[in-house]
């Protein structure tokens, strides 16, 4: 059985391709899932599920292109792969833009499709592994009391625990208390860390001008 990790949905609206390019997705060993239109897979797609598309960019109905504005606003994060005719660069290059991994321009060659599937599953699996961790620090964020969060926005913009103090109008012993608390629950070894899981968290923001 196949990894869900390792499943393709192929979506265009030509039976011919659609067998062809499946027939050598399945060859790779790979779990391919095909509709012939953006509005068939919409209607059973699952946002959890792992994988990439393999979309057509011209499709009656609804374009790939706004398939893929309608999973981007649906929050649903899958790595695609735009087959597109040569006079459709410029569109292609709007969809890289918006968040697409490639495009191939038709005709192309199996390996080249093989190619750019392994990318795309590749950068799904690092999408999981991070929003996984963004996750997790989200929810030690959580454990969190309304005082240490306070706490924790003053200690990330780099004030010493006096200043806090000082701040929130506290004990400086009550600051050193919260701020080890917080280190313990951010699982934080220190503060530099504990700034990177507060960018994680919203409650800092990079200065203007940095990536």
């Amino acid at each position: 059985m196949h990894s869900e990790q390792h499943k393709v949905i192929l979506i265009d609206d030509d039976p011919a391709v659609r067998e062809a390019l499946g027939l050598t997705l399945r060859h790779a060993g790979l779990d391919v899932e095909d509709y012939d239109s953006a509005e068939a897979y919409l209607e059973c797609c699952n946002p959890q599920r792992h994988g990439c598309l393999v979309l057509d960019l011209n499709m009656p109905g609804m374009s790939g292109l706004e398939l893929q504005q309608t999973l981007v606003q649906r929050d649903i994060r899958i790595p695609i792969i735009f087959l597109s005719a040569h006079g459709d660069i410029p569109t292609s290059v709007k969809a890289v833009k918006a968040g697409a991994v490639d495009f191939l321009p038709k005709p192309f060659r199996g390996r080249d499709l093989l190619a750019r599937v392994e990318e795309a599953l590749e950068k799904g699996r690092v999408l999981r592994r991070k929003a996984e961790e963004i996750a997790r620090v989200l929810q030690r964020f959580e454990r969190l009391t309304p005082r240490e969060r306070e706490v924790m926005a003053s200690v990330v913009t780099g004030l010493s625990s006096k200043e806090v103090a000082r701040e929130l109008r506290l004990s400086h012993r009550t600051v050193e208390i919260h701020r080890a608390r917080i280190m313990e629950k951010m699982e934080a070894a220190s503060v530099a860390e504990l700034v990177g899981l507060a960018l994680v968290c919203g409650i800092l923001e990079l200065p203007v001008g940095m990536p």
